[in-house]
């Protein structure tokens, strides 16, 4: 049924898509305790609880824009959608330099991969769905023309790793909680959560570039800002630090549109058999 849904609302027209998905962010707000209390206090940890009616109606478009994004015709989809700052890309497909794309939970973070992957062939980690009925829909709409997929395990790991020394750009969601001994505690908005140290192995492994990327969303349903920015942290230290350093990062791309992060995310949860931070800093 999902399926049939997704496919049905593709044929939409965007702006009444966002429309519909801002009264559905209001609707799960108003229904679900949790969730309120969830976004309502990570605003307020990073400082944005001023933003919180912007958020919630940017998380329902976030929600239901899926529907156009995975299965709406790609040239339609592409249509909507302005590339900035591609030069900084280019500049290193033309070395041969390989590239790792950072894109947080932010704005449309799947509108991203696709614009890289109408230039130059990405390959991204991915982990299946929860509900399998869904696995099939995600699965065909981001292994797309030039768009890779890599399971989120050690296999995985091996592909992403290849695939930068051959000169290839790959994609990570560095703001997904990593499952234990996959991460370390870090800062983030002030606040210690458990981080993935897979980006910063990754970019040393294969001698590659970090750029960050993410896709703003603009008002009235008129498509999306794709912007890639350079990746200024320090990545010489410890494992903790290029942790930290990244978070940074992040929270400075947040920073450019702190309606559209996904705040209702659990990001400072303990995951199974992980000690917490202090714990961790005391040993």
């Amino acid at each position: 049924m999902l399926v049939v849904l997704f496919r049905t609302l593709s044929v939409f027209p965007l702006p009444l898509l966002h429309a519909l998905g801002a009264a559905m962010g209001w609707l799960v707000y108003g229904l679900s305790p949790s969730y309120r209390k969830r976004l309502r206090a990570n605003m307020a940890q990073a400082g944005y609880d001023a933003h919180w009616r912007a958020a919630v109606a940017e998380a329902g478009k976030a929600a239901i824009e899926l529907a156009f994004v995975w299965c709406a015709n790609p040239e339609r989809v592409a249509r909507h959608a302005t590339v900035e700052n591609w030069d900084l890309v280019q500049a290193r497909l033309d070395a041969g330099r390989g590239i790792v794309f950072l894109t947080p939970h932010l704005g449309c973070f799947e509108m991203t991969a696709q614009q890289i992957a109408l230039r130059t062939a990405l390959t991204v980690m991915y982990r299946p769905p929860r509900q399998s009925a869904l696995k099939p829909l995600v699965e065909g709409a981001r292994a797309r023309h030039n768009l890779h997929l890599a399971p989120a395990n050690l296999s995985g790991v091996r592909i992403l790793a290849k695939t930068l020394k051959s000169g290839q750009p790959i994609g990570l969601l560095p703001d997904q909680v990593p499952q234990e001994g996959e991460g370390v505690w870090a800062p983030f908005f002030g606040r210690n959560a458990y981080t993935m140290t897979l980006p910063a192995k990754l970019a040393q492994l294969g001698k590659a570039d970090i750029l960050l990327v993410y896709a703003e969303r603009r008002a009235h349903g008129a498509g999306y800002i794709v912007r890639f920015v350079e990746f200024d942290g320090d990545l010489s230290g410890t494992g903790a630090e290029q942790a930290a350093a990244i978070n940074r990062a992040m929270e400075q791309l947040i920073a450019r549109a702190p309606a559209q992060y996904f705040w209702s995310y659990n990001r400072y949860k303990q995951p199974d058999g992980v000690a917490g931070p202090d714990s961790e800093v005391a040993s």
